[in-house]
């Protein structure tokens, strides 16, 4: 599974193949967690508060280069690193 981005100790990945909706894959201190587009938690076990506020304000930021993503894996094209939060 492709890893996208790294900020802060949390892993961004997609995997290929994946089905809808739109989503992604974080990992944070072992723990892992399901993401939609709008930043929310929506399968897993990410608790720490940081991370998952973390997360959210990323996704907001690079909302269109995970739907671009999400368009390149869904045509099984190579996908692209997204800048970390800074």
């Amino acid at each position: 599974m492709p890893i996208i981005a790294v900020f802060f100790g949390i892993i961004v990945r997609m995997f290929y193949k994946e089905h809808e909706p739109a989503h992604f894959h974080a990992e944070h201190q072992g723990q892992q967690g399901k993401f939609d587009f709008s930043g929310q938690q929506t399968v897993g076990n990410i608790q720490s508060g940081t991370a998952l506020r973390l997360i959210h304000e990323w996704t907001l930021v690079h909302r269109v280069e995970l739907e671009t993503n999400w368009s390149k894996m869904k045509a099984g094209e190579p996908l692209d690193r997204i800048p970390p939060l800074e």
